[in-house]
Formats: structure tokens, C-alpha cells, sequence
């Protein structure tokens, strides 16, 4: 037998069917991750959706000023996204802007980094939600992850799931996936997924890189359909956010949200 007619052999796989794909993820003996196939379906992107609802307006740099905060609300009710995504300490301020509209709030948790205590990130969540958040983007411990100390990492997804789903708010799990292997984002999808969380999210945008189609595709593939995907990082175009959309995003975290409607506008002229 040559090498061009050998083939792997896996030892088990698994195979999911949403938003208009098929996933198929191959394991090895271990459980590890060693291929995963996208298969798209040929149908019409659903249109249903309008694109702006599932843009999450975002500024999240330290220099971000109180005019420039007021500025991101206002885009967000000019535009209909459906949430402005900011550093906790404006929370508030977001909330008063946004005050009768259907605009959400999210806040950023143990952002960028992660390396914060459990007990930090549950009280930033707490203050967070009474100032008027109603969704949780929250980094995971990335050390804990890559140290394989799991159950640090599960607790500290549960504990913020559990405060913030009992006082009503979502919870996006960040991943930093630029920094992690394969195997490790299957785990930490699969933590989050056990934690209750109600979506995973590739990046930060902080580190050193962003959303990519194929982590999309492998994320969507081990939550299934029952969590959302959010793509963040790098996704500036409708171009890159139909990309991640047709990989199985259900949620797009951008600063180019008008630069998209814009784009979407003229194609439909």
C-alpha cells in the first residue's frame, strides 16, 4: 500500500446538521479532536433574520471616552442592532441611552484576560446586571484551561451562569481561541456547554487573532443547535459576516456594524 492510498482511520465521529449544514467531527482513541468537515446545504440563506439583529454594536478599548460611548448608542438605535457590548463601567451609561428601545446591553467580564478570581467575575456580573446588562460576554480562566485544571474552569463558567441566569441575563463564554489548540476548544465548548452557558464566542479581539470560519465551523459542530455561536474579532465586512453566518454564527461581535449595513443596503438596490 503507497502512502497516496492510505487513509486515516478515526475512531469514532460525530455528525450534526444545523443552520443549513452538516458538521462531522472525527476523534481519535483519546477523544481528541483530529478533523472536522463542513458540508453547506444548497438553499437560500434565511432571510428572516435581519443582519442588524444579531450585530453586537462594540467598544471595549480602555480609552474609550463618554462621548464616544454616547456615540456607539446612538448608531445602535439608528442602525436596529440588537446590543451595544461595553467594559462594565458603562453599563449604566448605555442603559440610560438605550432606554426604551429593544437595544440590549452587554458587558464584558474578566475581559480581556480572564485571570481574575471566580469571586470577582460573579460580583462584576451582579453589578453588572443591576446597572442594566442584560447578556454576559465573560473570558474564561485561559491558564486554568491550558493547565488542564478543568474543574477551576467549569466552576468559574457555572458560577457566572448561575448568578446571571437567576437574575435574568444571558452569558456569551469568550475562549480566546487564537490561543488555544483543537482540543482545548472542544473542552472549553464543552464545559460551557455543561455550565448552561447560552452561547460560546471565539475572541476577545485583544489577542492575537480573531474569529475564523473553521473555529466557527468546530464550535457550532460541539454545542450543536441548541447554544448560540458568536464570531467576534476581526469581522469587519458583510463579506467576513456572511462568512461566519454560513459557518453557523448566530451572533456577530463588531465595530464594523455600520461599514456591513451600509454594504447590505447598496447590494440591495
Amino acid at each position: 500500500m503507497t502512502t497516496k492510498d492510505f487513509q486515516p482511520v478515526y475512531a469514532f465521529q460525530k455528525t450534526l446538521t444545523s443552520h443549513g449544514q452538516s458538521m462531522t467531527t472525527y476523534f481519535d482513541k483519546k477523544g481528541r479532536v483530529k478533523k472536522v468537515e463542513a458540508c453547506m446545504d444548497n438553499i437560500a440563506p434565511d432571510q428572516t433574520i435581519p443582519l442588524a439583529s444579531i450585530i453586537d454594536h462594540t467598544l471595549l478599548k480602555a480609552d474609550a471616552t463618554a462621548e464616544q460611548v454616547a456615540i456607539l448608542c446612538e448608531q445602535a438605535l439608528e442602525y436596529h442592532f440588537g446590543a451595544v457590548c461595553v467594559n462594565s463601567y458603562w453599563v449604566a451609561y448605555c442603559k440610560a441611552a438605550l432606554a426604551g428601545s429593544n437595544v440590549k446591553v452587554g458587558a464584558t467580564i474578566g475581559f480581556p484576560l480572564g485571570a481574575m478570581s471566580t469571586k470577582a467575575k460573579v460580583f462584576d456580573t451582579k453589578q453588572s446586571i443591576k446597572d442594566g446588562a442584560t447578556e454576559i460576554d465573560m473570558v474564561i480562566n485561559i491558564g486554568e484551561l491550558k493547565s488542564r485544571n478543568l474543574a477551576a474552569v467549569a466552576n468559574d463558567i457555572r458560577e457566572v451562569v448561575r448568578v446571571a441566569h437567576k437574575m435574568g441575563a444571558i452569558v456569551k463564554v469568550i475562549l480566546e481561541t487564537c490561543l488555544l489548540t483543537d482540543e482545548e476548544k472542544v473542552t472549553a465548548c464543552l464545559l460551557s456547554k455543561e455550565a448552561g452557558a447560552d452561547f460560546v464566542k471565539t475572541s476577545t479581539g485583544f489577542s492575537t487573532g480573531g474569529a475564523t470560519v473553521e473555529d466557527i465551523r468546530l464550535m457550532r459542530s460541539v454545542v450543536g443547535p441548541e447554544m448560540g455561536v458568536k464570531a467576534s474579532g476581526g469581522v469587519r465586512s458583510l463579506a467576513d459576516a456572511q462568512a461566519m453566518i454560513d459557518a453557523g454564527a448566530t451572533r456577530i461581535g463588531t465595530s464594523g456594524g455600520i461599514k456591513m449595513a451600509e454594504e447590505l443596503a447598496a447590494s440591495q438596490k
